[in-house]
């Protein structure tokens, strides 16, 4: 059921954000590990991806470029482990946070298509496993106590399971799952967290994402745009 809502999700995000041009000339990117393949059974478009979905996109004949080619996006399209109210998220689950907000700043416009598990009124309610913080590895452990005296709850280092030692991001980074016990004032908690030293980026994505597309239980799909202030 949920792989169903995924893909009502992502059908209707693609409807309504990407235009097929017949000379090719948008660049879309589609998140790396969040079923790439219902994409690629809609579009016949140019993608900009990471890492994880090279081969799906070359075996559908479809062009990968990167942000040396083509630094500015039309829109990107990526998932996310939880999505609040506000639309700010946690992303990161799967260890590319970095290189996720990094393309997400480079497109014109950002949005979100999950399930239903994945919607909260309010970060922690659905996702329990923190915020996925990444940092240089000979500071993890000063970061952790850090973030936990400042902030409370415990940043704990990400282990790996089917092998011996921590998560390595593709940076060659360690990852931090900051598990926190209240509510934040996400903006400002984001930005003092990066300024800490060694810490390279968070999961917290603050005022990025422009709408949210969430695939239901009864095959619907929700959409949900930023508050109004």
């Amino acid at each position: 059921m949920a792989e169903e809502a995924k893909k009502l999700a992502a059908y209707a995000a693609v409807d309504n954000h990407v235009q097929v041009r017949k000379e090719g000339g948008g660049r879309l990117r589609v998140d790396s590990f969040f079923s790439a393949r219902f994409f690629c059974n809609r579009l016949i478009f140019s993608h900009l991806l990471l890492f994880q979905a090279r081969q799906l996109i070359l075996q559908h004949g479809l062009t990968l470029s990167d942000l040396d080619r083509h630094p500015e996006l039309d829109v990107a399209i990526d998932g996310a482990d939880e999505v609040d109210a506000d639309l700010t998220l946690i992303k990161g689950g799967g260890g590319c946070l970095t290189q996720e907000k990094i393309v997400a700043g480079c497109a014109k416009h950002f949005v979100v298509i999950a399930d239903f598990r994945k919607d909260s009124k309010a970060l922690g309610q659905q996702w329990k496993k923190g915020v996925p913080i990444e940092v240089i590895p000979m500071a993890y452990v000063p970061i952790s106590r850090t973030i936990a005296k400042r902030f409370g709850g415990e940043a704990n280092l990400r282990m790996a399971v089917s092998k011996a030692g921590p998560v390595v991001t593709d940076n060659s980074n360690f990852i931090l799952d900051w598990k926190f016990e209240c509510a934040q004032k996400w903006k400002e908690v984001n930005t003092a967290i990066k300024m800490i030293p060694g810490v390279v980026e968070t999961g917290l994505f603050v005022g990025m994402a422009e709408r949210a597309y969430f695939g239901m239980e009864d095959g619907s799909v929700q959409v949900r745009d930023p508050p109004v202030n």
